[in-house]
Protein backbone atom coordinates (compact mmCIF):
# COMPACT_ATOMS: atom_id res chain seq x y z
CA UNK A 1 0.00 0.00 0.00
CA UNK A 2 0.94 3.63 -0.64
CA UNK A 3 0.78 6.73 1.42
CA UNK A 4 0.55 10.45 -0.71
CA UNK A 5 1.64 13.21 0.77
CA UNK A 6 0.90 17.26 -0.12
CA UNK A 7 2.62 19.97 0.45
CA UNK A 8 1.21 23.67 -0.65
CA UNK A 9 4.32 26.01 -0.28
CA UNK A 10 4.53 29.35 -1.28
CA UNK A 11 6.05 29.08 -4.88
CA UNK A 12 5.50 25.40 -5.53
CA UNK A 13 3.11 22.26 -4.63
CA UNK A 14 4.31 19.02 -4.48
CA UNK A 15 3.26 15.48 -3.80
CA UNK A 16 5.20 12.18 -2.96
CA UNK A 17 4.10 8.66 -3.08
CA UNK A 18 5.35 6.90 -0.61
CA UNK A 19 5.33 2.87 0.23
CA UNK A 20 3.72 2.18 3.56
CA UNK A 21 6.51 -0.36 4.92
CA UNK A 22 9.96 0.76 4.05
CA UNK A 23 8.65 4.20 3.66
CA UNK A 24 10.43 5.24 0.72
CA UNK A 25 9.53 7.63 -1.70
CA UNK A 26 8.32 6.12 -4.89
CA UNK A 27 8.17 9.11 -7.01
CA UNK A 28 7.92 12.75 -6.37
CA UNK A 29 5.95 15.90 -8.08
CA UNK A 30 6.19 19.38 -7.98
CA UNK A 31 4.36 21.73 -10.18
CA UNK A 32 4.31 25.86 -9.73
CA UNK A 33 2.08 27.82 -7.33
CA UNK A 34 1.72 31.02 -9.59
CA UNK A 35 -1.24 32.43 -7.71
CA UNK A 36 -0.19 35.31 -6.45
CA UNK A 37 -2.41 38.37 -6.68
CA UNK A 38 -0.98 41.71 -7.58
CA UNK A 39 -2.02 44.34 -5.33
CA UNK A 40 -1.45 48.15 -5.37
CA UNK A 41 -0.20 48.16 -1.64
CA UNK A 42 3.64 46.35 -1.57
CA UNK A 43 3.08 45.09 2.02
CA UNK A 44 -0.08 43.07 1.08
CA UNK A 45 0.83 39.81 0.18
CA UNK A 46 -2.24 37.73 -0.98
CA UNK A 47 -2.23 34.29 -3.39
CA UNK A 48 -5.89 32.96 -4.72
CA UNK A 49 -7.11 30.02 -3.19
CA UNK A 50 -9.69 28.97 -6.02
CA UNK A 51 -6.09 28.59 -8.38
CA UNK A 52 -4.27 26.96 -5.76
CA UNK A 53 -6.98 24.15 -5.56
CA UNK A 54 -7.46 23.97 -8.92
CA UNK A 55 -4.20 22.95 -9.44
CA UNK A 56 -4.02 20.79 -6.14
CA UNK A 57 -6.87 18.21 -7.57
CA UNK A 58 -5.59 18.26 -11.10
CA UNK A 59 -2.33 16.94 -9.96
CA UNK A 60 -4.34 14.50 -6.74
CA UNK A 61 -6.70 13.14 -9.96
CA UNK A 62 -3.80 12.41 -12.12
CA UNK A 63 -1.98 11.07 -8.84
CA UNK A 64 -5.10 8.70 -7.99
CA UNK A 65 -5.46 7.24 -11.66
CA UNK A 66 -2.07 6.28 -11.90
CA UNK A 67 -1.96 4.28 -8.52
CA UNK A 68 -4.99 2.69 -7.10
CA UNK A 69 -3.54 1.46 -3.90
CA UNK A 70 -3.30 4.53 -2.52
CA UNK A 71 -4.45 3.91 1.36
CA UNK A 72 -4.04 7.44 3.29
CA UNK A 73 -3.40 11.13 2.36
CA UNK A 74 -1.49 13.84 4.21
CA UNK A 75 -1.51 17.25 4.17
CA UNK A 76 1.19 20.26 5.15
CA UNK A 77 1.81 23.49 3.74
CA UNK A 78 2.59 27.18 4.47
CA UNK A 79 1.95 28.43 7.90
CA UNK A 80 0.33 31.52 9.45
CA UNK A 81 -1.73 32.58 6.59
CA UNK A 82 -5.46 32.53 7.06
CA UNK A 83 -8.39 31.92 4.35
CA UNK A 84 -12.04 33.45 5.31
CA UNK A 85 -14.84 31.34 4.62
CA UNK A 86 -18.62 31.38 4.72
CA UNK A 87 -20.88 28.74 5.96
CA UNK A 88 -20.40 26.51 3.31
CA UNK A 89 -17.40 26.17 3.45
CA UNK A 90 -16.19 27.66 1.06
CA UNK A 91 -13.47 30.66 0.57
CA UNK A 92 -14.58 34.00 0.42
CA UNK A 93 -11.43 35.48 0.70
CA UNK A 94 -7.84 35.42 -0.53
CA UNK A 95 -5.36 33.71 1.20
CA UNK A 96 -3.62 36.54 3.52
CA UNK A 97 -0.07 34.46 3.59
CA UNK A 98 2.48 34.82 5.93
CA UNK A 99 4.46 37.16 3.97
CA UNK A 100 1.84 39.89 4.61
CA UNK A 101 2.78 43.06 6.08
CA UNK A 102 -0.09 44.58 7.68
CA UNK A 103 0.17 43.41 11.17
CA UNK A 104 3.02 46.41 11.27
CA UNK A 105 1.29 48.87 9.64
CA UNK A 106 0.25 52.08 11.61
CA UNK A 107 -3.77 52.11 12.50
CA UNK A 108 -5.57 54.70 12.09
CA UNK A 109 -7.92 55.93 15.45
CA UNK A 110 -11.98 57.12 14.86
CA UNK A 111 -10.41 60.66 15.46
CA UNK A 112 -7.97 60.49 12.81
CA UNK A 113 -5.09 59.60 14.82
CA UNK A 114 -2.13 57.46 14.08
CA UNK A 115 -1.95 55.22 16.79
CA UNK A 116 0.48 51.73 16.69
CA UNK A 117 0.28 48.67 14.90
CA UNK A 118 -1.88 45.47 15.56
CA UNK A 119 1.93 43.82 16.66
CA UNK A 120 2.50 47.21 19.11
CA UNK A 121 -0.85 46.92 20.32
CA UNK A 122 -0.72 43.21 21.28
CA UNK A 123 3.17 43.34 23.02
CA UNK A 124 2.15 46.34 25.06
CA UNK A 125 -1.21 46.29 26.07
CA UNK A 126 -1.34 42.16 26.55
CA UNK A 127 2.33 41.13 26.51
CA UNK A 128 1.45 39.11 23.56
CA UNK A 129 4.44 38.33 20.75
CA UNK A 130 2.57 38.10 17.83
CA UNK A 131 4.33 38.98 14.26
CA UNK A 132 2.90 40.39 10.79
CA UNK A 133 1.51 37.57 8.91
CA UNK A 134 -0.25 35.64 11.43
CA UNK A 135 -3.22 34.88 10.84
CA UNK A 136 -4.96 36.33 13.65
CA UNK A 137 -2.75 39.36 13.64
CA UNK A 138 -3.78 40.05 9.78
CA UNK A 139 -7.53 39.23 10.96
CA UNK A 140 -7.31 42.00 13.60
CA UNK A 141 -6.29 44.58 11.42
CA UNK A 142 -8.92 43.45 8.77
CA UNK A 143 -11.79 43.48 11.62
CA UNK A 144 -10.28 47.14 12.62
CA UNK A 145 -10.22 48.48 9.25
CA UNK A 146 -13.61 46.82 8.80
CA UNK A 147 -12.78 44.87 5.22
CA UNK A 148 -13.77 41.11 6.77
CA UNK A 149 -15.23 39.91 4.46
CA UNK A 150 -19.11 39.67 4.86
CA UNK A 151 -20.78 36.17 5.80
CA UNK A 152 -17.65 34.83 6.85
CA UNK A 153 -17.83 31.74 9.77
CA UNK A 154 -14.86 30.33 9.98
CA UNK A 155 -11.21 30.92 9.33
CA UNK A 156 -8.31 28.42 8.44
CA UNK A 157 -5.06 27.71 6.91
CA UNK A 158 -4.62 27.22 3.20
CA UNK A 159 -4.26 23.11 3.88
CA UNK A 160 -6.89 22.92 6.31
CA UNK A 161 -9.08 24.25 3.60
CA UNK A 162 -7.63 21.94 1.32
CA UNK A 163 -8.63 18.91 3.75
CA UNK A 164 -12.62 20.71 3.97
CA UNK A 165 -13.11 20.66 0.44
CA UNK A 166 -11.06 17.25 -0.19
CA UNK A 167 -13.44 15.27 2.75
CA UNK A 168 -16.87 18.07 1.80
CA UNK A 169 -16.47 19.48 5.26
CA UNK A 170 -18.27 22.21 6.31
CA UNK A 171 -15.90 23.47 9.48
CA UNK A 172 -12.15 23.18 9.81
CA UNK A 173 -10.46 20.49 12.06
CA UNK A 174 -7.38 22.12 12.52
CA UNK A 175 -4.25 20.52 14.07
CA UNK A 176 -2.91 22.52 17.00
CA UNK A 177 0.97 22.85 14.83
CA UNK A 178 -1.55 25.14 12.52
CA UNK A 179 -3.83 26.46 15.12
CA UNK A 180 -0.22 28.30 16.84
CA UNK A 181 0.84 29.01 13.65
CA UNK A 182 -1.96 31.51 13.23
CA UNK A 183 -1.01 33.40 16.51
CA UNK A 184 -2.41 34.65 20.01
CA UNK A 185 -2.75 30.55 20.32
CA UNK A 186 -1.46 29.45 23.81
CA UNK A 187 1.22 26.75 23.30
CA UNK A 188 1.33 25.70 26.25
CA UNK A 189 -2.88 25.36 27.62
CA UNK A 190 -3.74 24.26 24.01
CA UNK A 191 -6.45 27.13 23.36
CA UNK A 192 -6.57 30.01 21.46
CA UNK A 193 -6.02 33.07 23.76
CA UNK A 194 -10.31 34.38 23.71
CA UNK A 195 -9.89 36.76 25.98
CA UNK A 196 -8.12 39.07 24.51
CA UNK A 197 -8.82 38.47 21.13
CA UNK A 198 -13.10 39.74 22.69
CA UNK A 199 -10.77 42.89 24.13
CA UNK A 200 -9.52 43.05 20.23
CA UNK A 201 -13.26 42.72 19.12
CA UNK A 202 -12.84 39.77 17.74
CA UNK A 203 -15.88 37.38 17.51
CA UNK A 204 -13.97 33.82 18.56
CA UNK A 205 -16.55 32.21 16.57
CA UNK A 206 -14.83 32.45 13.78
CA UNK A 207 -11.86 30.19 15.70
CA UNK A 208 -11.50 26.30 14.64
CA UNK A 209 -11.77 23.37 16.05
CA UNK A 210 -8.55 22.00 17.09
CA UNK A 211 -7.08 18.64 18.15
CA UNK A 212 -3.36 17.82 18.97
CA UNK A 213 -3.38 14.85 17.26
CA UNK A 214 -2.98 13.45 13.79
CA UNK A 215 -6.61 11.93 12.72
CA UNK A 216 -8.68 11.66 10.15
CA UNK A 217 -10.95 14.31 9.31
CA UNK A 218 -13.29 12.15 6.38
CA UNK A 219 -12.16 10.57 3.22
CA UNK A 220 -11.88 11.59 -0.89
CA UNK A 221 -12.84 8.96 -3.26
CA UNK A 222 -12.77 6.18 -0.23
CA UNK A 223 -9.39 7.41 0.98
CA UNK A 224 -9.21 8.44 4.39
CA UNK A 225 -7.72 12.14 4.33
CA UNK A 226 -5.79 13.24 7.77
CA UNK A 227 -5.72 16.72 9.55
CA UNK A 228 -3.25 18.91 7.98
CA UNK A 229 0.15 19.96 10.17
CA UNK A 230 2.19 22.74 9.64
CA UNK A 231 4.74 22.64 7.36
CA UNK A 232 7.98 22.98 9.94
CA UNK A 233 6.58 19.89 11.69
CA UNK A 234 6.01 17.98 8.37
CA UNK A 235 9.53 18.88 7.27
CA UNK A 236 11.04 17.74 10.69
CA UNK A 237 8.87 14.26 10.32
CA UNK A 238 10.36 13.77 6.35
CA UNK A 239 14.06 14.70 7.65
CA UNK A 240 14.76 13.66 11.59
CA UNK A 241 15.13 10.31 12.25
CA UNK A 242 16.45 10.16 15.78
CA UNK A 243 14.86 13.32 17.49
CA UNK A 244 16.72 12.77 20.65
CA UNK A 245 19.96 13.30 19.47
CA UNK A 246 19.33 15.76 16.08
CA UNK A 247 18.75 19.25 14.96
CA UNK A 248 17.22 20.37 11.87
CA UNK A 249 18.22 23.14 9.74
CA UNK A 250 16.08 24.42 7.05
CA UNK A 251 17.62 26.62 4.69
CA UNK A 252 15.28 27.67 1.91
CA UNK A 253 13.69 31.51 0.96
CA UNK A 254 13.96 31.62 5.07
CA UNK A 255 15.87 29.98 7.63
CA UNK A 256 14.50 27.89 10.44
CA UNK A 257 16.02 25.70 13.44
CA UNK A 258 14.02 23.06 15.21
CA UNK A 259 14.84 20.93 17.99
CA UNK A 260 11.84 18.49 19.26
CA UNK A 261 11.53 18.51 23.47
CA UNK A 262 8.96 17.41 25.57
CA UNK A 263 8.75 20.32 27.54
CA UNK A 264 7.32 23.85 26.97
CA UNK A 265 9.95 26.63 26.57
CA UNK A 266 10.65 30.07 25.10
CA UNK A 267 13.35 32.69 24.37
CA UNK A 268 13.84 35.70 22.50
CA UNK A 269 13.09 34.79 18.84
CA UNK A 270 11.96 31.21 19.76
CA UNK A 271 9.08 29.97 19.96
CA UNK A 272 7.29 26.46 21.17
CA UNK A 273 5.49 25.30 18.58
CA UNK A 274 2.96 22.44 18.96
CA UNK A 275 3.90 19.20 17.63
CA UNK A 276 1.79 15.78 18.61
CA UNK A 277 0.53 15.37 22.27
CA UNK A 278 3.16 16.01 24.85
CA UNK A 279 6.27 17.19 22.58
CA UNK A 280 6.77 20.75 20.96
CA UNK A 281 9.14 21.67 18.08
CA UNK A 282 11.37 24.83 19.91
CA UNK A 283 12.03 26.52 16.77
CA UNK A 284 13.52 29.86 15.77
CA UNK A 285 13.39 31.68 11.94
CA UNK A 286 15.70 33.77 10.34
CA UNK A 287 13.52 35.87 7.98
CA UNK A 288 16.02 36.58 4.98
CA UNK A 289 17.75 32.98 5.62
CA UNK A 290 19.16 32.03 1.82
CA UNK A 291 17.47 34.83 0.32
CA UNK A 292 20.64 36.36 1.81
CA UNK A 293 23.01 34.40 -0.56
CA UNK A 294 20.70 35.59 -3.56
CA UNK A 295 20.83 38.76 -2.74
CA UNK A 296 24.70 38.71 -2.75
CA UNK A 297 24.22 37.07 -6.41
CA UNK A 298 21.95 39.60 -7.85
CA UNK A 299 24.39 42.08 -6.66
CA UNK A 300 27.48 41.42 -8.58
CA UNK A 301 25.00 40.12 -11.06
CA UNK A 302 24.14 43.76 -11.72
CA UNK A 303 27.70 44.84 -11.74
CA UNK A 304 28.44 42.57 -14.32
CA UNK A 305 25.61 42.89 -16.49
CA UNK A 306 26.45 46.94 -16.26
CA UNK A 307 29.91 46.32 -17.64
CA UNK A 308 28.36 44.44 -20.65
CA UNK A 309 28.64 40.62 -19.78
CA UNK A 310 25.95 38.29 -19.32
CA UNK A 311 25.65 34.38 -19.47
CA UNK A 312 27.44 34.40 -16.33
CA UNK A 313 26.48 31.45 -13.58
CA UNK A 314 27.78 33.80 -10.92
CA UNK A 315 26.80 30.85 -8.10
CA UNK A 316 29.50 28.85 -9.62
CA UNK A 317 31.75 32.01 -9.64
CA UNK A 318 31.02 32.59 -6.10
CA UNK A 319 31.80 29.29 -5.26
CA UNK A 320 34.90 29.13 -6.58
CA UNK A 321 36.02 32.35 -4.70
CA UNK A 322 35.52 31.06 -1.52
CA UNK A 323 37.41 27.79 -2.85
CA UNK A 324 40.71 30.30 -3.68
CA UNK A 325 40.20 32.50 -0.51
CA UNK A 326 42.85 32.47 1.94
CA UNK A 327 43.11 33.23 5.58
CA UNK A 328 42.87 36.53 6.78
CA UNK A 329 41.01 38.87 8.60
CA UNK A 330 36.97 38.22 8.04
CA UNK A 331 34.47 40.88 7.75
CA UNK A 332 31.82 40.41 9.72
CA UNK A 333 28.40 40.50 8.12
CA UNK A 334 24.82 40.43 10.08
CA UNK A 335 22.36 39.16 7.69
CA UNK A 336 19.08 39.95 9.25
CA UNK A 337 18.71 41.71 5.37
CA UNK A 338 14.27 41.34 6.16
CA UNK A 339 14.72 42.53 9.85
CA UNK A 340 13.53 39.70 12.64
CA UNK A 341 10.47 38.80 13.41
CA UNK A 342 10.65 40.62 16.96
CA UNK A 343 12.46 44.17 15.24
CA UNK A 344 10.99 44.06 11.85
CA UNK A 345 12.83 47.47 11.48
CA UNK A 346 15.93 45.80 11.97
CA UNK A 347 18.64 45.60 8.98
CA UNK A 348 21.86 43.76 8.32
CA UNK A 349 25.43 45.39 8.38
CA UNK A 350 28.99 44.51 7.43
CA UNK A 351 31.74 45.24 9.98
CA UNK A 352 35.57 45.20 10.61
CA UNK A 353 36.35 46.44 6.95
CA UNK A 354 40.05 46.84 6.00
CA UNK A 355 42.64 47.37 3.58
CA UNK A 356 43.04 43.66 2.88
CA UNK A 357 39.78 41.77 3.39
CA UNK A 358 37.60 44.08 1.47
CA UNK A 359 37.55 41.98 -1.65
CA UNK A 360 34.34 39.99 -3.32
CA UNK A 361 35.68 36.92 -1.69
CA UNK A 362 35.45 37.99 2.03
CA UNK A 363 32.35 39.05 0.97
CA UNK A 364 31.29 36.00 0.22
CA UNK A 365 32.67 33.71 3.07
CA UNK A 366 31.00 36.58 5.45
CA UNK A 367 27.20 36.32 4.10
CA UNK A 368 27.25 32.25 4.87
CA UNK A 369 29.15 33.21 8.52
CA UNK A 370 26.27 35.63 9.03
CA UNK A 371 23.84 32.66 7.63
CA UNK A 372 25.12 30.55 10.16
CA UNK A 373 25.64 32.62 12.95
CA UNK A 374 22.24 34.20 12.90
CA UNK A 375 21.04 30.77 13.13
CA UNK A 376 23.39 29.09 15.96
CA UNK A 377 22.61 32.45 17.99
CA UNK A 378 18.98 31.01 18.28
CA UNK A 379 20.21 27.24 18.98
CA UNK A 380 22.44 29.08 21.85
CA UNK A 381 19.07 30.12 23.49
CA UNK A 382 16.79 26.77 22.62
CA UNK A 383 19.68 24.58 24.04
CA UNK A 384 18.86 26.24 27.49
CA UNK A 385 15.56 25.24 27.54
CA UNK A 386 16.03 21.54 26.56
CA UNK A 387 17.89 18.17 28.09
CA UNK A 388 21.07 16.37 26.98
CA UNK A 389 23.39 17.77 23.92
CA UNK A 390 22.50 16.80 20.66
CA UNK A 391 25.08 16.51 18.14
CA UNK A 392 23.83 15.82 14.41
CA UNK A 393 22.97 18.08 12.45
CA UNK A 394 19.85 17.22 9.85
CA UNK A 395 19.63 19.61 6.92
CA UNK A 396 17.49 20.54 4.25
CA UNK A 397 16.09 23.07 2.33
CA UNK A 398 17.65 23.90 -1.33
CA UNK A 399 19.30 27.15 0.35
CA UNK A 400 21.92 24.45 2.24
CA UNK A 401 21.55 21.88 -0.01
CA UNK A 402 23.06 23.11 -3.14
CA UNK A 403 25.67 25.02 -0.69
CA UNK A 404 28.55 22.83 0.19
CA UNK A 405 30.35 25.94 1.35
CA UNK A 406 27.51 26.90 3.81
CA UNK A 407 27.18 23.11 5.03
CA UNK A 408 31.22 23.37 6.02
CA UNK A 409 30.28 26.52 8.00
CA UNK A 410 26.89 25.92 9.48
CA UNK A 411 28.77 22.45 10.90
CA UNK A 412 31.93 24.51 12.24
CA UNK A 413 29.80 26.84 13.95
CA UNK A 414 27.51 24.42 14.84
CA UNK A 415 30.13 21.75 16.32
CA UNK A 416 28.14 19.15 15.07
CA UNK A 417 28.52 16.53 11.85
CA UNK A 418 26.11 17.80 9.27
CA UNK A 419 24.06 15.55 7.34
CA UNK A 420 21.60 16.38 4.10
CA UNK A 421 18.28 14.95 4.78
CA UNK A 422 17.80 11.84 2.59
CA UNK A 423 14.48 12.87 1.01
CA UNK A 424 14.14 16.20 -0.74
CA UNK A 425 10.63 17.00 -0.32
CA UNK A 426 11.02 16.77 3.37
CA UNK A 427 7.50 18.68 4.05
CA UNK A 428 5.15 16.60 1.53
CA UNK A 429 7.06 13.20 2.92
CA UNK A 430 6.39 14.19 6.46
CA UNK A 431 2.80 14.82 5.34
CA UNK A 432 2.65 11.48 3.82
CA UNK A 433 4.10 10.14 7.54
CA UNK A 434 1.61 12.09 9.35
CA UNK A 435 -1.01 10.37 7.15
CA UNK A 436 0.03 6.74 8.41
CA UNK A 437 0.16 7.92 11.84
CA UNK A 438 -3.30 8.96 11.63
CA UNK A 439 -4.01 5.42 10.20
CA UNK A 440 -2.17 4.04 12.98
CA UNK A 441 0.58 2.36 10.73
CA UNK A 442 3.14 4.28 11.89
CA UNK A 443 4.20 5.15 15.84
CA UNK A 444 6.07 8.24 16.02
CA UNK A 445 8.55 6.49 17.99
CA UNK A 446 8.33 4.77 14.23
CA UNK A 447 9.23 7.71 12.57
CA UNK A 448 11.43 10.42 14.74
CA UNK A 449 12.85 8.06 17.53
CA UNK A 450 10.66 9.44 20.48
Amino acid sequence: MKALGLDIGTTTISAVIVETGERNIIKAYTIANDSFIHTEFPWEKIQDPGKILEKVFQLLDEILEMYQDICVIGLTGQMHGIVYLDGSGKHISPLYTWQDGRGNLTLESSSGDDVKSVCEVLERKFSVKAHAGYGLVTHLYNNRMDIVPRGTVKVCTIMDYLGMRLTDRKTPLMHSSNASSLGLYDAEKGCFMTGVLQEMGVDVRILPEVTDDFVSIGTYKGIPVSTAIGDNQASFLGSVENAADSILVNIGTGGQISVLSDGYFTAKGIEARPFVRGHYLLAGSSLCGGRAYALLEHFFRSYVEAAGVSGVDHYEVMGRMVDEKTGGERLKVNTAFSGTREKPEKRGYIKNIGTENFTPEALIYGVLDGMAEELYKMYTRIEKGTSGSRSRMIASGNGIRKNRHLQKIMGEKFGMSLELAQREEEAAYGAAVSGMIAAEMVTLKEAVGV
